[in-house]
């Protein structure tokens, strides 16, 4: 059984995996994961089910020492992770030995990193999942966020550390700026508004609060203004739903909000954009799309043939090949491990993603990883180590 502990705790490092659902109606909240997208792509690189709990972590992270051997993978937010002071690459299944620490920089871009670990966390199931909500101190590790001290334990006595270095190709990693341009399905109580605060909600820019949470997003911008009220009698909450008060200011409800609310709802973001808001950050901007529920579910299709792919990807055989160069006297020892997949029907054309090594006789490593598809060249990323 593999054991971290936590040397630092970071400003809010929860575990979390898709959610507790089914309980609504008893008052407990889904919670999971803020980035289900992200969370997914980081178990399945890790060899795990989709629905693993992984160790989410926001804005500055912790700092894990690792008192045993494990296959380690971040997805989501670049926070600068770093292994012994090596960068660690992102998106890609990576070796963490004995005695290693994994400690993260600060945020490059999203606010919300996953981390995986091949075999999941040894934490107890509670209502179906290992979610936590912390404001009822249910689930995950005690219920709580993680404190200095704390010891995760994964149940897999021999991590597969043979996967280390499966990675996503780049052409299908997220990518988080400071915009976030959300579709939305209107309602379900947008006739309680003016036609002027529907016109304002779908053309204006919001910014993200910094009172924003896992409960829900706080946004600053133009007026929504109402016909009447702001209050209904109270009706569920989607994940997504945007809420507007009587201050005529939206909120967009996220994993960790109530089961139900007393104030009028204009959209709700549809589910392939709520990794994008996930990632966002006070001071980000905020706009809002109208689309209809036949393009909100194209766009999940979309995102579902993503992982897909990425399943697909990482499924097929791995070709190694190891070679010895020699280049103005000095040698070199070229290991190249790449995985193929060939287009299917009209989708993607045939394409490759591996990672090549050298080492230098004096035990210089560089790394790159690399993307091929067909008729391209080779393109090769800057040096990771």
């Amino acid at each position: 059984m593999g054991v971290i502990e936590v040397v630092e705790p970071g400003v809010l490092t929860t575990v979390q995996d898709l959610g507790r659902h089914g309980y609504l109606r008893l008052g407990v909240p889904a919670s999971g994961a803020m980035d289900l997208f992200a969370l997914r792509a980081a178990n399945i690189l890790a060899g795990n089910p989709e629905g693993e709990a992984c160790l989410e972590i926001t804005v500055l992270g912790p700092r894990l020492q690792f008192l045993s051997d494990a296959l380690i993978v971040l997805t989501g937010a670049d926070l600068a992770p770093e292994l012994d002071d090596d960068p660690v690459p992102m998106w890609e299944a990576v070796a963490a030995y004995r005695g290693s620490t994994l400690s993260f920089q600060g945020p490059r871009e999203g606010s919300r990193s996953y981390l995986a670990v091949a075999g999941g966390f040894d934490v107890p199931v509670v209502m179906g999942s290992k979610s936590t909500y912390a404001k009822a101190g249910l689930g995950g590790f005690k219920g709580r966020s993680l404190r200095a001290g704390d010891t995760l334990l994964t149940p897999l006595p021999t991590p597969p550390l043979h996967l280390a270095g499966r990675r996503t190709p780049r052409g299908l990693i997220p990518h988080y700026g400071h915009q976030h341009a959300l579709r939305v399905i209107t309602g379900p109580q947008d006739d309680a508004f003016t036609d002027t605060g529907i016109e304002a909600f779908l053309s204006s820019s919001y910014t993200i609060t910094a009172q924003s949470d896992r409960m829900g997003y706080r946004l600053e911008g133009p007026k929504i203004a109402h016909k009447v009220g702001p209050d209904i009698i109270s009706d569920g909450i989607p994940f997504g739903g945007v809420q507007v008060a009587g201050d005529g200011q939206p909120i967009v409800l996220m994993a960790d909000r109530g089961t139900s609310g007393g104030y009028t709802m204009i959209a709700t973001v549809i589910s392939a954009d709520l990794s994008d808001l996930a990632q966002g950050m006070p001071g980000d901007r905020v706009s809002f799309k109208s689309v209809s529920i036949e393009q909100a579910h194209e766009a999940l299709r979309q995102q579902e043939a993503t992982l897909s792919r990425l399943k697909e990807l990482l499924a097929a055989p791995i070709v190694s090949r190891q070679f010895r160069i020699r280049v103005e006297g000095d040698v070199y020892d070229i290991s190249v491990e790449m995985t193929s997949m060939p287009s299917t029907g009209d989708g993607p054309r045939a394409s490759a993603s591996g990672r090549v090594r050298l080492v230098s006789e004096s035990g210089e490593t560089r790394s790159y990883g690399v993307d091929v598809e067909a008729g391209d060249e080779v393109e090769g990323h800057e040096p990771e180590r």
